[in-house]
């Protein structure tokens, strides 16, 4: 995996000046755009979108400073069809315009060409197991909420505590396979997982097609897979979200496992009262790499 990104940063700067075809990039490193974009986000701490924009813009600025042609020359050099949009995305990253940049010599806020190295640790075992699983059903109450990587997501929590205490009695009752319990089910996540964006939060429970489901009730298919299950207890959510960040940087570079698209599952498996602390199950789908 690290090789692969590697390989990657190698094709961003082989295409600066042209749109990178991230699909046929993945097939050539013998993965899976899904895996490479998540991998790249989780380890860069930014996702490739936004790296591919500022390598960009950083090589552009340098263009824009020596004066070398005009600047709807230079915008169109690096993928763009006007000066409009071309000074948004330098402003974005550098926070001054290409006239400005020009006429002061910056100050511009580049962007280092990046390169992954393996380090070593894990001297904390992390308790996962894989099981493969028929197809089956996630039952609930959905909603389109934010994208948040550290801390309470308010969205959420307004979501979850805007039921009626029966409605999750009800839900518990319907579930009738694994994952057990109440599940907090995220899907239809950004690519990059890039915060602030929109994904669909479930809160519900997992069926099968034994179950009648009311009417009144989201369902989301899940499709027959591998998963690997990764096992936390600690504060919450803030155990939960480290081990969410742990499978990318510790565990997927050192199995031979990928994710594969689905939805990602976090099922409670024991909490204090106030929620302050939990133990929690991580199912996330894998295929093999």
């Amino acid at each position: 995996m690290i090789a692969s990104l590697n390989r990657l940063v190698d094709l961003v700067e082989q295409n600066l000046t042209e749109e990178l075809d991230v699909v046929r990039a993945a097939a050539s490193l013998g993965t899976t755009e899904y895996h490479l974009r998540r991998m790249f986000s989780s380890l860069a701490g930014m996702p490739l979108s936004e790296y591919v924009r500022r390598r960009r813009m950083t090589v552009a600025a340098a263009e824009v400073v020596t004066g070398s042609g005009d600047l709807l020359g230079i915008a169109v050099r690096h993928g763009y069809g006007s000066t409009e949009a071309f000074g948004r995305a330098f402003r974005s990253v550098h926070g001054i315009s290409p006239g400005q940049a020009r006429r002061d010599g910056g100050p511009f806020r580049t962007q280092p060409r990046l390169r992954f190295r393996l380090t070593v640790e894990g001297a904390d075992p992390m308790d996962v197991h894989l099981v493969t699983r028929p197809a089956f059903r996630l039952a609930g109450h959905a909603a389109r909420v934010p994208l948040v990587h550290h801390g309470v997501n308010p969205a959420i929590a307004r979501h979850v505590g805007s039921l009626d205490p029966q409605e999750h009695l009800r839900l518990k009752a319907l579930g009738d396979t694994e994952p057990r319990g109440l599940l907090a089910v995220s899907t239809d996540l950004d690519p990059d997982r890039r915060e602030g964006t929109d994904l669909t939060y479930l809160h519900g429970v997992a069926v099968s097609d034994a179950v009648e489901v009311p009417g009144d009730l989201d369902v989301i298919p899940v499709e027959a897979g591998s998963w690997a299950v990764f096992r936390a207890a600690g504060p919450y959510p803030d155990t939960l979200q480290a081990v969410w960040a742990a499978t990318a940087t510790e565990w997927f570079p050192s199995n031979p496992w990928r994710l594969r698209p689905g939805p990602e599952v976090v099922a409670v498996v024991d909490r204090a009262d106030d929620f302050s602390t939990a133990t929690v199950e991580l199912w996330l789908p894998v295929e093999a790499g």
